[in-house]
């Protein structure tokens, strides 16, 4: 059984939701700058780590490439082959901006993860909690142990 997991519980019934919905095999809901909110369909840890990672570096060489021909930011990329398509939105949240990244096979389309995927941001928005006054500065000292904890927290166990 495949399972959705969150590091931020608010995350958890919309993606839930969205996955059934949208028919996506894989989800992933991160920050820009990769760092995993929540999870749908991976079963390790590495996998997430690397999709985080590809999901941000492809988003910011996007954003610089239309930053360079002075292009609105962008909101949503896709990519179709064979057997598999590849999906990722760049959304706000009251909680700050948000990357979805999505795999679907044959048993979806890149219409229905696009319809879907409306209601999921809408979802979002409406279970954001209040961000807080000051937004919390990340250290690079704190950066491997906040990753590790947000694996463990999304695969229930010490990485």
């Amino acid at each position: 059984m495949t399972t959705t997991r969150a590091v931020e519980p608010w995350t958890l019934e919309p993606l839930r939701r969205f996955v059934a919905e949208a028919g996506a095999r894989l989800a992933l809901l991160t920050t820009p700058a990769g760092q995993v909110i929540a999870q749908h369909g991976f079963t390790r840890a590495v996998d997430v780590m690397a999709a985080a990672a590809l999901g941000a570096a492809i988003a910011a060489s996007t954003a610089e490439i239309n930053r360079m021909l002075d292009e609105p930011k962008f909101r949503a990329l896709t990519h179709q082959g064979v057997r598999h398509g590849i999906f990722l939105a760049n959304f706000e949240t009251p909680r700050g901006s948000m990357l979805a990244l999505v795999v679907y096979g044959a048993g979806s389309s890149i219409g229905l993860v696009q319809l879907f995927m409306e209601d999921l941001v809408r979802e979002l928005a409406a279970a954001a909690p209040v961000r807080e006054a000051q937004p919390r500065t990340v250290l690079a000292a704190d950066f491997e142990r906040d990753l590790n904890q947000s694996l463990a927290s999304l695969f229930g166990r010490e990485i």
